[in-house]
C-alpha cells in the first residue's frame, strides 16, 4: 500500500499560527484564552456554580475577563468552559458563544456527558476537552496566552500549552493539598481519609496541579500567604514564577448606601425569621460547605448570651427551593445548622434565607452597615475572601478567618479583625469588639471603604497582569506548529489506524495475517504505529512481521515521529521535544534508586530513558515524580507491564504526539482508531480518538474501563484491534457506540 503524500517532505518553517502572532502581541493585538470548567458560567446574573469552590473563582474569572477586554493592548478574550444541557439547568448553559462585554466573550465545549456535573466528576473527560479546544483553536486560530483556573482546567490548559507551545498561566485558587490537610483535621482512620479521597479526588486534583505548576510561565496568586505556605506544599513550588495579583470588587455594585437608600425589599424575607428585626446583624454569607465553618459559628453565637443580646445572626446559605434537592454534602450541612438552632433555642434571632439574587447581595450588606453590624467570614480555609471585599466596600467592617486572603486584605484595608476560626472566644470577642465599639466600628467602616478601592481595582489588577504577560511574550518563541499552511497538503486517506506493536499487533499470527490484509484491501485507511521501541528496532520488526510500510511511525515511547517510506522525520516535532530535558542529570538522580536496573542500549535513545524496575524495592511511581521534581528535573514517567519504566520529555508521550500529528494533518479525532495493550499507549487511548485496548491487556490499562470512547476488546492481540475495527465500524460508516459513559 502507498499512499504517496505522506512520503513527501513537510514543510516545517515556523509559521504563527495566530496570524499576527508574538508580533501582534507587542502591537497591542493580544488574543487571551481563560478556561473554567465545572462552574455554571453566565456572563449576567450568573449562578456562579453549584461548588463550594466555584462561585468566587466563577465572578473572578468573568471580571478577569470584562477587564482584559477593556484595555487597548487586548483584541480579544475568551472564557473556554464546559457546555450543560441539563432541564435542571437554565438553556443558557446550552448556548454555545455568550458575550460578555465587548471583545470578551464566552465559549462553551461540549465533553463528558451533556447534564450538569459536579467539578469532581469531570476529571475523566478532560482528555475529551483538550481534543475538542483544538478542533476551536484550529476554527478560530490560536491565543496569545491561555490561563488555567482551577485545578481541572489548570491540567488541561498546561496539556494544551505542551503541545500548542503557547505560553501558560495558572492560578490554583483553591488548592488539593490544603483543602485536604484542613478536611483532615481530627480524621485519622483510613474510612474517613478513603470517604475524603472519593469525594473530593485529591489524588488527580494535586496531581494536576503539580503538572500545571511545572507548565506554568506564571503562577498568579491572590496573597502572599497563598505563595508562602499553600503552594510551598507542591514540588514544582517555584517563589521567581509566582505573582500576587490581588483580584479586584466590582465597586460599581458594591459600594456605601446613597443618602437617598432606602430598606431594601429582601429585609421583608428576613422578618419571619427575627423578633427584633432592627437589632445589629452579623451577617455571614457562604455556600453551604464544610470548610466554611458554619457550625462552629452557630455555636459561638448560641453559647453567648451577650451577642445574642447585641445582633442577630443572619446566615445567606445559597439558593435552595427544596431542601431534599441539594447536593448531599450541603443538605447535611444545613440540617446540622437547623439542628444547633434548635438545641440552643435560637428562634428569632438566627435567620437562614432559602433564596436571594445576585441583586440582593449588596443590598444585604449595605442593610447591614445600616444597623451597624458586621460581616464574618469563618471558614477553615481561605484562598482569598471575595466577600470580605465586597462588605468593606460598602461600610460594613469584618471578622475573617487568620488564613489565606483574609490576612492580606485586614493588613490593606484596616477594617476589621482576624481571628483562630477553630477558638470561639477568640470570635466571641471579635464580634462583641466590632458590635460594642462605635469609634472603632466607624473607622473600619471608612478604611474598608477606601481600601477596597485603592488595593483591590480590577483595573489595577488588569494592568499588572498585562504587564507581566507582556515580558512572558518577549522571552518566548513562536510556536513551531502552524493552523494553516498552503505547503502542505491532505493525505489520501479520510482515516487512520494507529496501533502498537508489542503484544498488540504480534502474538497471534492468523489474526495478524487478516489484520494486514485489511489494510492493504482498504487505500482509504491509513496505518500507523506506536511504539515504545526505537526507530531502528521497530522497522526491523515491522519488515520480520510483514507489514505494510507504515504512513506514520511513533517511536521511542511518543518521542520520534517519522512519515511514509524515507521515513521523514517530523522536524516541528523535533523542534519541541527536547524543552527542559536533561537526560544526564535524570540518570544521575535515579540510577542510584534500589530496584532500578538500566535498560540494554538498544533500549534506550535520545529522548527516553528506560529501565527495568523491581517494585518490591523500588519507591512508588507517584515518589518517582516527586524525587524527580524536588531534584528540578522535569520530565514524564511512564510503567508499562508492572516492570518497564521510560523517562521521556515533558512533552513527549503518545498523548501529546498523536495530537500534534492530529493537529499538523487537520485529521479529525473520529477518523482514527488507536490500540493498545499497556500504560506506554495510555495517553493516545484518551480524547476523542477512538481506543482499542486488546484483551491481553496489563493492568495499567484497567484505570481506563468505563471511559468515553475506550473500548475493551475481548479478543487479544491483532484479533482484538480486529474486533474494534467492527465495534466502531471504522471500514464503513462509523459508529461510536461508548462516545457517552453517563
Amino acid at each position: 500500500m502507498s499512499h504517496n503524500v505522506l512520503n513527501e517532505p513537510f514543510s516545517d518553517a515556523v509559521v504563527d499560527p495566530r496570524g499576527a502572532g508574538i508580533a501582534s502581541a507587542r502591537r497591542g493585538d493580544l488574543k487571551i484564552t481563560l478556561i473554567s470548567l465545572h462552574g455554571l458560567i453566565r456572563a449576567h446574573d450568573p449562578e456562579l456554580g453549584r461548588d463550594a469552590d466555584t462561585g468566587g473563582q466563577v465572578k473572578y474569572v468573568l471580571e478577569l475577563a470584562k477587564e482584559l477586554a477593556a484595555h487597548s493592548r487586548v483584541k480579544e478574550v475568551e472564557v473556554l468552559t464546559r457546555q450543560i444541557i441539563d432541564p435542571k439547568v437554565d438553556d443558557a448553559y446550552a448556548q454555545v458563544e455568550e458575550p460578555i462585554s465587548e471583545n470578551a466573550k464566552i465559549v462553551r465545549v461540549p465533553f463528558g456527558p451533556k447534564r450538569y456535573l459536579r467539578k469532581e466528576s469531570l476529571w475523566p473527560y478532560l482528555e475529551l476537552f483538550i481534543d475538542q479546544t483544538l478542533q476551536h483553536f484550529r476554527r478560530t486560530g490560536l491565543p496569545d496566552i491561555i490561563h488555567g483556573h482551577y485545578a481541572d482546567a489548570g491540567v488541561a490548559g498546561a496539556q494544551l500549552a505542551r503541545l500548542l507551545h503557547i505560553p501558560y498561566v495558572f492560578t490554583g485558587h483553591s488548592l488539593g493539598r490544603v483543602k485536604r490537610q484542613r478536611l483532615s483535621l481530627g480524621k485519622t482512620d483510613p474510612e474517613s481519609m478513603d470517604k475524603l479521597e472519593n469525594r473530593y479526588k485529591f489524588t488527580a486534583r494535586i496531581e494536576a496541579e503539580e503538572l500545571a505548576l511545572e507548565t506554568a510561565s506564571m503562577v498568579v496568586t491572590s496573597t502572599n500567604q497563598e505563595v508562602q505556605q499553600q503552594y510551598e506544599l507542591y514540588d514544582h513550588y517555584e517563589p521567581a514564577r509566582m505573582e500576587v495579583i490581588p483580584p479586584g470588587v466590582d465597586l460599581s455594585s458594591f459600594s456605601p448606601a446613597k443618602p437617598d437608600w432606602k430598606i431594601p425589599a429582601f429585609a421583608e424575607e428576613l422578618k419571619p425569621f427575627l423578633r427584633e428585626p432592627d437589632k445589629p446583624m452579623i451577617l455571614t454569607m457562604a455556600r453551604p460547605d464544610e470548610r466554611k465553618n458554619l457550625e462552629m459559628l452557630v455555636k459561638v453565637y448560641g453559647e453567648s448570651e451577650q451577642l445574642q443580646e447585641k445582633a442577630n445572626l443572619v446566615m445567606v446559605m445559597g439558593t435552595r427551593d427544596d431542601l431534599r434537592d441539594l447536593p448531599k454534602s450541603q443538605r447535611t450541612i444545613i440540617n446540622r445548622v437547623l439542628y444547633l438552632v434548635d438545641r440552643y433555642n435560637l428562634y428569632g434571632k438566627v435567620a437562614y434565607p432559602k433564596s436571594h439574587t445576585p441583586s440582593d447581595v449588596p443590598e444585604l450588606y449595605r442593610l447591614a452597615t445600616s444597623l451597624k453590624g458586621v460581616f464574618i467570614n469563618p471558614a477553615l480555609t481561605e484562598p482569598f475572601g471575595l466577600t470580605l471585599l465586597e462588605a468593606g466596600a460598602t461600610g460594613l467592617p469584618v471578622v475573617a478567618t487568620n488564613d489565606g486572603g483574609p490576612r492580606d486584605i485586614i493588613a490593606n484595608c484596616q477594617n476589621g479583625l482576624l481571628v483562630d476560626p477553630l477558638d470561639k472566644e477568640a470570635i466571641e470577642h471579635a464580634l462583641l469588639r466590632a458590635l460594642t465599639e462605635p469609634e472603632q466600628w466607624s473607622d473600619w467602616s471608612t478604611n474598608g471603604i477606601a481600601g477596597t478601592r485603592e488595593h483591590y481595582s480590577w483595573n489595577n489588577h488588569a494592568q499588572r497582569y498585562l504587564r507581566d504577560l507582556q515580558d512572558i511574550l518577549e522571552h518566548s518563541p513562536a510556536p513551531v506548529l502552524a493552523d494553516k499552511s498552503t505547503s502542505r497538503r491532505l493525505p489520501e486517506f479520510d482515516r487512520l489506524i494507529i496501533t502498537d506493536l508489542d503484544n498488540t499487533l504480534t502474538g497471534d499470527d492468523e489474526a495478524l495475517q487478516e489484520f494486514i490484509e485489511l489494510i492493504r484491501a482498504n487505500d482509504h485507511i491509513g496505518f500507523g504505529i506506536a511504539t515504545g521501541r526505537r526507530l531502528d528496532s521497530a522497522m526491523e520488526l515491522i519488515q520480520e512481521l510483514g507489514l505494510p510500510q507504515p504512513d506514520l511511525i511513533d517511536t521511542d515511547a511518543g518521542t520520534q515521529l517519522h512519515y511514509g517510506e524515507n521515513l521523514t522525520p517530523d522536524l516541528s516535532w523535533r523542534k519541541s521535544i527536547d524543552y527542559a530535558w536533561q537526560p544526564e542529570k535524570i540518570r544521575e538522580v535515579l540510577d542510584s534508586l534500589p530496584g532500578f536496573f538500566p535498560q540494554i542500549e538498544e533500549h534506550q535513545s535520545e529522548f527516553k530513558i528506560s529501565y527495568e524496575i523491581d517494585t518490591s524495592l523500588s519507591p512508588s511511581l507517584s515518589e518517582i515524580k516527586k524525587i524527580l521534581r524536588e531534584a528540578g528535573l522535569r520530565a514524564k514517567v511512564v510503567m508499562s507491564l508492572g516492570m518497564y519504566l521510560d523517562v521521556i520529555p515533558v512533552r513527549g508521550g503518545s498523548d501529546l504526539s498523536m495530537r500534534h500529528v492530529l493537529w499538523k494533518w487537520g485529521f479529525a479525532p473520529e477518523h482514527v482508531l488507536v490500540s493498545g495493550d499497556s500504560g506506554n499507549d495510555a495517553g493516545m487511548l484518551l480524547g476523542r480518538t477512538l481506543g482499542v485496548v486488546v484483551g491481553n491487556h496489563s493492568e495499567e490499562l484497567e484505570r481506563l474501563r468505563n471511559r468515553p470512547r475506550v473500548y475493551f476488546a475481548q479478543a487479544t492481540h491483532a484479533a482484538g484491534i480486529l474486533e474494534g475495527i467492527k465495534y466502531y465500524n471504522f471500514l464503513d460508516k462509523i459508529t461510536i457506540p461508548n462516545d457517552r459513559i453517563e
